[in-house]
């Protein structure tokens, strides 16, 4: 009997034909902005897999957090057809460079100096915001977000998109929008009740509260979380945050919850003079990938589309009129935030007075260029 190597040699077509819709390199339609790689499969025992590989998207943009702008948001979308179609590639790994964010959302600088006040612009780039999260979800292979730091705003949605996340326990999630002008109608609102539920959907969207990665695997945001923090060689869990019990005095559920007062202040420090060693991420990232290679392909499409239709469902039902909604917010509240998110400073802050403008909405007083000049974190200092 010939050996699987043998028929598979002599039965191969000798053409493939390219399902790709257009033959680009990725990291062209951004400078180098997001990247594509592919690295070797490996299995279980971490031998590498000849002819088997794992698809790395890689988020480059770590000056702005890896914030992704219009440009970055169309090589996303091709990064992940490319990988759909590619028949050598086992998962995908959705990622950024460096230890301190995955993504924090899109580039505020390029909201608030190009679309701010530009909605039919706007509505064009939500076009290809949705089709980026479409692209993940639709993606024929699983998709793994290796969570290398903040993951918050849009960050946040399209990690949620993916299949799997596995997080250091440094990074924090969350949403942003009504504190910077916006809405988390990018996905958050959509994945957050079907995946932690209407409560705590509600806590994370409207009060834009970070949270930590321990409290997010409690909650079941992430499959996975591993500690970064080496002090003097050795890893130790985040030291902000509250790991060694489960319950307070009053029986709340305080593990992963934020430490404070001098505690806090003292878990910092330590993570200042500490070492960040991202080596556990890596291996469970790896870990995941090898154990996804050890199925039927085909049955793991399958069962990919089926458990992905709460969220899937969910996405397609809301989509549109979020991204016609968004776009008419940039005339008013979303102009006004980004902008002060751009224009502030770590001295100034880089949000807007909101109770002043409460106080002017509540006598009427309309949207002019003076009002919002007035709100700026410049003015009020």
């Amino acid at each position: 009997m010939a050996t699987t190597d043998e028929i598979i040699k002599r039965t191969a077509p000798s053409h493939l034909i390219d399902h790709n819709l257009i033959d680009r390199d990725v990291e062209s339609l951004c400078d180098g902005m997001v990247r594509y790689e592919k690295r070797p499969a490996q299995r279980r025992d971490g031998n590498a897999v000849e002819g088997l590989y794992n698809a790395w998207i890689i988020f480059n943009n770590p000056k702005q957090f890896n914030s992704y702008t219009t440009d970055m948001v169309k090589a996303t979308i091709l990064a992940f057809r490319r990988a759909s179609a590619d028949r050598q590639v086992n998962a995908v790994v959705f990622t950024g460079v460096g230890e301190k964010a995955f993504c924090t959302g899109g580039n505020t600088k390029e909201y608030a100096e190009y679309y701010a006040g530009n909605p039919q612009e706007y509505r064009q780039y939500m076009r290809l915001f949705n089709d980026m999260v479409s692209a993940i979800l639709g993606c024929d292979k699983p998709v793994i977000c290796r969570v290398n730091g903040m993951r918050i705003g849009g960050g946040q949605e399209i990690g949620m998109a993916c299949d799997f996340s596995v997080a250091h326990d440094l990074a924090n999630f969350g949403q942003a929008g009504p504190k910077h002008g916006s809405a988390a109608i990018g996905g958050a609102t959509d994945f957050l009740p079907v995946m932690i539920g209407c409560e705590q959907a509600m806590v994370s969207g409207t009060l834009c509260e970070p949270f930590s990665a321990h409290k997010a695997a409690r909650l079941g945001i992430i499959a996975d979380v591993v500690p970064a923090l080496k002090i003097d060689g050795k890893f130790v869990a985040n030291p902000t945050v509250v790991t060694d019990r489960f319950l307070d005095e009053y029986g709340r559920v305080v593990h992963g919850e934020f430490r404070t007062g001098s505690q806090f202040k003292e878990g910092q420090a330590m993570i200042k003079d500490g070492e960040i060693d991202l080596s556990l991420l890596d291996q469970k990232v790896e870990e995941l990938c090898a154990k996804l290679l050890d199925t039927f392909p085909e049955c793991m499409t399958k069962s990919l589309e089926e458990l992905r239709k709460p969220k899937l469902n969910a996405w397609n039902q809301n989509k549109e009129n979020s991204r016609a909604w968004l776009a008419l917010n940039m005339m008013n509240e979303a102009r006004t935030g980004f902008r002060a998110f751009n224009e502030g400073t770590k001295e100034t802050g880089r949000e807007i007075d909101f109770v002043k403008l409460r106080q002017g909405l509540a006598v009427g007083t309309p949207w002019t260029e003076d009002l919002v000049d007035s709100l700026m974190p410049a003015a009020a200092k």
